[in-house]
């Protein structure tokens, strides 16, 4: 695989985490509770979007780019090896 192809790799996975983990945090029932869906109507809490929100974004993101990096860097590692002892 070329360099090119792992970076575009590791976007594509980030940019899909990070969608993927807000996606999911909005519809938890947790989070509709926070943002007036509760009972009766309580007040919203804007500290769950505020503090929240972000820290899920960056985790959604930086988790499966971390992963996809380490595979990546594993994948190469074993193929530079396995020329070695050819």
């Amino acid at each position: 695989m070329g360099r090119d192809v792992v970076t575009c790799g590791g976007c594509v996975v980030s940019a899909v985490g990070a969608a993927g983990a807000v996606l999911w945090w909005g519809s938890s029932s947790r989070t509709q509770r926070h943002l007036g869906n509760g009972f009766e109507g309580e007040g919203i809490d804007l500290g769950a979007v505020f503090v929240e929100l972000p820290l899920v974004f960056l985790a959604g993101a930086l988790l499966p780019a971390v992963v996809w990096g380490l595979g990546a860097a594993l994948s190469a590692r074993r193929r530079r090896s396995g020329h070695l002892h050819r």
